[in-house]
């Protein structure tokens, strides 16, 4: 299994105490699958049902967001690819 990739940027270099910070993480699987399941179900006369689907991920990520000055870390949004996190420096 390949490693997930990740890259993050900060919206400034530098932050007064107050200030919003806000982390923009991309992220990545190679090895992440989305899976569909198609079930219909027939009784004894041949007569069948509309199909149905289930989805679900394989191998699904999940993202940790910490800092070395305990800071906590909001989630604002996650499009599966790219989530944006804001906390107050």
């Amino acid at each position: 299994m390949a490693a997930p990739t990740v890259t993050a940027s900060l919206n400034a270099a530098t932050y007064a105490p107050g200030d919003q910070m806000t982390l923009t993480v991309s992220y990545a699987d190679p090895d992440t699958r989305a899976l569909t399941v198609t079930v219909v179900v027939t009784d004894a006369q041949g007569n069948s049902s509309a199909p149905v689907r289930a989805t679900a991920v394989i191998d699904p990520l999940a993202i940790t967001v910490s800092d070395d000055a305990g800071r906590t870390w909001t989630k604002l949004s996650d499009t599966g690819s790219v989530a944006v996190y804001r906390a107050v420096a």
